[in-house]
C-alpha cells in the first residue's frame, strides 16, 4: 500500500500486520491500541491523509483507513461532554483547536482524527474521523462531512450539504472536493464522487459514482460521479423508459464552462464571508 510523506514506514508495517490478525485483537491489547492511536494522531494533525490527489488521480492510503477501523474495534467507549449533552463514544472530540487558526462556532462537532487547516471556518456542523479540510474552507451550518472525505482549500460547503463517508472497504475512494469548489445548499455527494477544482455545483444536487454528468449544450455524457473542474453544474433529470412508464432519473447538468481561475458570483460571496470571519 502507498505511504503518505513524513510517515514512518515501521508504523505502516505495524498497522498492516495488526489488520491481518484483526480477528484475534481485543481491547485488552494496549500495544495494538497505542500503534493505532499513533496513526490516528497523524491524521488529526494533518501529517498524513487517508487520500490525496497525485497527478490528478485520487490515491488512497489504505493502511490509514484500516487504522480507523481498528480503532473502532480496540477503543472502549468513554464519556464526554458536549454542551448540555452527554456522549459515550469510542472516538473522542477533537481537542487543541484554540490557537490553531481554525474558527469553530458553537454547535460544531469535530471528531478526533480529522484535520482542519488554518483559516477554516466551521459553523454548527459535523466532521468525521479521517476527513481533511483544507486551508480557508468554509463549512457552513448543518453540513455533514463523513469519515475520510477530502475537502480542498478555499472550498465553500453551503448550508445542509451532505458529504458521504467512505471507510469500508479500505480500497474505496472517498469523496473529494477539490480546491476552490462551491457546493450549493442541500447538495448530497456520496460514494466516492468528486467535484473538480473551481467548479460550482448548484443547490440540491445529488452526486454519486453512478449519477451521470451531462453536457447540457450537447447532451453528451461526460462521465459519472465527477463534476469537471471550472464548470457550473446544476441538478437535473433525464427520462428513462421502464415497464411501468417513463420516469425521470437524477443527473447533473453542466450548463457553463469557466476559464481556469475565473470565479463565479456565488464563489465570490465566499470571499466576503471569509473577510468578515476573524480567525482565532
Amino acid at each position: 500500500m502507498p505511504r503518505s510523506a513524513s510517515v514512518p514506514a515501521p508504523l505502516q508495517c505495524e498497522i498492516e500486520e495488526l489488520w491481518k490478525r484483526r480477528a484475534e485483537l481485543t481491547a485488552d491489547d494496549p500495544a495494538a491500541l497505542a500503534a493505532v492511536k499513533e496513526a490516528i494522531n497523524l491524521l488529526d494533525t494533518g501529517v498524513a491523509r487517508v487520500a490525496e490527489l497525485v497527478d490528478g488521480d485520487v490515491v488512497v492510503h489504505e493502511w490509514l483507513k484500516t487504522a480507523i477501523l481498528l480503532l473502532y474495534k480496540l477503543a472502549r467507549p468513554s464519556e464526554s461532554g458536549f454542551g448540555p449533552f452527554e456522549c459515550a463514544d469510542r472516538i473522542p472530540l477533537k481537542s487543541g483547536i484554540a490557537g490553531s487558526g481554525v474558527q469553530v462556532s458553537p454547535g460544531a462537532v469535530i471528531r478526533w482524527g480529522s484535520y482542519q487547516a488554518p483559516g477554516v471556518v466551521v459553523m454548527p456542523s459535523h466532521i468525521g474521523i479521517g476527513s481533511y479540510v483544507g486551508e480557508g474552507t468554509l463549512v457552513d451550518s448543518w453540513v455533514g462531512i463523513g469519515s475520510c472525505a477530502q475537502i480542498g482549500r478555499n472550498v465553500h460547503l453551503s448550508g445542509g450539504v451532505g458529504i458521504g463517508g467512505m471507510i469500508e472497504p479500505p480500497t474505496a475512494r472517498p469523496v473529494v472536493i477539490e480546491d476552490g469548489a462551491f457546493v450549493g445548499a442541500r447538495s448530497m455527494i456520496y460514494s466516492g464522487a468528486r467535484v473538480g477544482a473551481g467548479a460550482v455545483l448548484g443547490a440540491g444536487a445529488l452526486l454519486t459514482d453512478s449519477i451521470p454528468v451531462i453536457d447540457a449544450a450537447t447532451g453528451a455524457e461526460l462521465g459519472r460521479g465527477e463534476v469537471p473542474a471550472w464548470t457550473v453544474a446544476v441538478p437535473g433529470t433525464r427520462p428513462r423508459e421502464f415497464a411501468g412508464g417513463t420516469f425521470g432519473l437524477p443527473c447533473v447538468l453542466v450548463i457553463k464552462r469557466l476559464e481556469p481561475g475565473q470565479r463565479h458570483d456565488k464563489a465570490m460571496l465566499n470571499d466576503v464571508l471569509r473577510e468578515k470571519a476573524p480567525h482565532i
